[in-house]
């Protein structure tokens, strides 16, 4: 086989949150790759609550009678043990693990003042820590099998200012937080030849309150770029995959040429809180916000 197409034969995939939308449009691309998926989804409402053991077998029973390679899972993964007892199911099952994409979660609008920490500390469980507990419970088990590849979800509504939403601060910590282990996680894997990267992805999901076929943004026009990122031919992390409405941009932060971090930042040097004042026009338009930069893996 050329080793330059993208094929998931024999290859086993994990994709949460993938009872519908997103999830559900990635693991039925996948599966008609060639990959056995496990489908999770505890079947939680709209604002994250809840246990639904049925959305996820129906989803499952949807890509089986078509042929398609797929198994369900609803249990919790909300928990260091919860997400390492899933991967191990997995790997007992079938032996191995070769790609997880963390997709699960939700859109909880809370203005600051109402924000709550049991809200909050439910968000960052799914966002932010599930995706950390998943990679790490897949880690040996793809270090041994010579690599595999891990796709986290982030969002523009966390990443870029003019995107942001009043309402959503326990999302856009979620969100950022996922950023920030991907860059670390990326660089732990790139020995190993695991390959972890995050997709952004904007679609018409019940997350946007729409519950039959959309108009434009559909679920499965993201999921091409989510296979690519989960696939074998991907070689390099730490990219944004910004996805959305059949468009692909891969971005990150770049440091700008020449700087010698952190003794010399090439930047506006002030000595003084009246400095830094008079020199603020020169210093914030130095600033760069997410270049855009085209992928190489």
């Amino acid at each position: 086989m050329n080793s330059n197409i993208i094929s998931f034969n024999g290859q086993v995939g994990l994709v949460t949150g993938a009872a519908g939308g997103l999830g559900l449009a990635y693991a039925r691309l996948l599966a008609g790759m060639g990959a056995h998926m496990v489908l999770h989804d505890v079947g939680a409402a709209t604002d994250g609550s809840g246990h639904d053991p049925v959305a996820v077998a129906a989803a499952v029973d949807c890509l089986a009678s078509n042929g398609l390679q797929a198994q369900g899972d609803h249990q919790p993964i909300d928990t260091r043990a919860a997400c390492h007892a899933l991967v191990q199911r997995i790997v007992r099952a079938h032996g191995r693990l070769d790609f997880v994409i963390h997709n699960a979660g939700w859109v909880e609008y809370q203005p600051i003042e109402e924000l709550d920490e049991q809200h909050l500390d439910h968000m960052l469980a799914i966002a932010a820590k599930a995706p950390l507990w998943l990679a790490q419970a897949a880690w040996p088990v793809m270090r041994a099998a010579g690599g595999g590849r891990i796709v986290v979800t982030t969002s523009d509504r966390a990443l870029y200012p003019q995107y942001v939403q009043q309402g959503l601060a326990s999302y856009a910590m979620g969100k950022s937080a996922a950023l920030g282990l991907v860059n670390v996680l990326a660089a732990e894997g790139a020995p190993h030849n695991i390959v972890v990267n995050a997709v952004s992805p904007v679609a018409k999901t019940r997350m946007w309150g729409i519950s039959g076929e959309p108009d434009d943004l559909h679920p499965q026009s993201v999921a091409p770029g989510v296979a690519f990122l989960a696939s074998r031919q991907c070689s390099e992390g730490g990219w944004v995959l910004r996805a959305s409405n059949g468009q692909f941009r891969a971005t990150r932060l770049q440091e700008t040429e020449g700087v010698s971090y952190p003794r010399d930042l090439l930047a506006v040097h002030a000595d003084t809180a009246q400095a830094v004042h008079e020199a603020w026009a020169r210093i914030s338009a130095a600033s760069v916000s997410l270049p855009q930069a085209q992928a190489a893996c």
